[in-house]
């Protein structure tokens, strides 16, 4: 048997074990995945253990800590200085980061495009990451944030311009206007149990083509509930988070899982959040 698990701290209710062993299941492969709670300060005296395992998940606060400690990364963890997937295979660790891929495969599922003028709202770990696939598919990027974020945007903007030689624009919340073609929720704004909060008005996210939240719990957040309303294209966070598991065992196992499969999981990883 196969054995893997999700690293991080705090961990609460985590979906992933429901998530990966469903996929699993459809494979029809025997492994076993357990969630692994390790404070930030006793994760180097437990990666010895990590390393007696087929690979392993990675969340907050280990993300960019975990690095230093692999052989290898791949090209996205190494460019976005971020690890959330572990694949160890003849004793070697490489650090990946499938993130993004949830991320694109999650928009090609709702059938968004990415590309265009892209606004992003915040600048956190998972912002970043929006970020810089907007940037790689050839997006014009406005990061919109509150005023006190804007030096978190402004590092972003630097990075992007470090990284990708590309250009971003920075700007508060209260600035954004126009029309855009995306609008990507990188804040948890929105998120239970402060469901009654979006992070722009209604008549600024009217006028976007299609909204994507990194949310999903609700599956309906007030600002999908406005493109909603306004019979634009949009996904929440869930077909992202339901696509990085998936992206992971493709990694560990040389697999493939088809839109079909991922949509099966999906429907029961929907049904499982109801019940919490």
């Amino acid at each position: 048997m196969n054995n893997f698990c999700l690293i991080g701290y705090p961990l609460g209710h985590s979906m992933s074990p429901v998530i990966h062993n469903e996929l699993f299941k459809l494979k029809g492969i025997n492994a076993n995945y357990s969630l692994n709670e390790i404070a930030p300060e006793n994760l180097k005296e437990k990666y010895s253990e990590l390393k007696k395992l087929d690979g392993f998940n990675v969340t907050i606060p280990h993300k960019t800590k975990i690095i230093p400690m692999l052989d290898t990364l791949s090209q996205r963890a190494e460019l976005f200085g971020a690890v959330n997937t572990v694949k160890i295979e003849n004793g070697k660790a490489t650090g990946h980061n499938t993130d993004c891929f949830g991320f694109l495969r999650a928009l090609e599922m709702a059938d968004i495009k990415l590309g265009g003028n892209v606004l992003l709202c915040g600048s956190g770990g998972v912002a970043r990451m929006f970020a810089f696939e907007s940037i790689l598919a050839g997006a014009n990027l406005t990061i919109a944030v509150r005023a006190n974020d804007i030096p978190a945007a402004n590092l972003i903007k630097k990075e992007i311009s470090e990284k990708l030689q590309k250009n971003a624009e920075v700007i508060t919340l209260d600035e954004v206007e126009g029309e855009f073609d995306l609008l990507i929720n990188g804040t948890p704004v929105g998120m239970y149990p402060k469901v009654d909060a979006s992070v722009l008005p209604k008549e600024k996210v009217e006028k976007c083509k299609a909204v994507f939240d990194a949310v999903y719990n609700p599956q309906e957040t007030l600002i999908l509930k406005y493109a909603k309303d306004s019979g634009i294209k949009y996904s929440n966070g869930l077909p992202m988070l339901v696509w990085q598991a998936a992206v992971a065992q493709e990694i560990w196992f040389d697999i493939e899982f088809s839109m079909d499969e991922i949509k099966k999981v999906l429907k029961i990883t929907q049904e499982e959040m109801e019940k919490i």
